[in-house]
């Protein structure tokens, strides 16, 4: 339907931003794994990961968005990024053991 798509273009533009915006939060994400496994570091810190999910749901609510939706977006997002690290923990401790250090 033609009327509608300058909506879907604006949305498909505000989708690209999110997905570039979940990059760079990725490649941060990233770091922080190299970080923890250098540090000797958990890769779940539930103190934060309930710090991030509470904070994201506190916006979503000052924006009039459903905070609900955000925690359950907020819980899938910090689960990979918290998988991530503790793959990237995993692979840089497979890594050393094989060239043994």
């Amino acid at each position: 339907m033609k009327i509608l798509e300058p909506y879907r273009r604006r949305i498909d533009d505000l989708d690209d931003k999110i997905i570039d915006l979940l990059a760079a939060r990725t490649d941060i994400i990233r770091e922080v794994g190299n970080l923890k496994y250098r540090e000797n570091i958990p890769a779940v810190l539930q103190d934060r990961v309930d710090e991030v999910i509470d904070r994201a749901a506190a916006r979503a609510d000052e924006k009039g968005l459903d905070p609900a939706l955000v925690r359950k977006l907020y819980a899938i997002l910090v689960d990979y990024s918290c998988n991530l690290e503790d793959v990237i923990k995993g692979d840089l401790a497979a890594v050393r053991k094989a060239v043994g250090e």
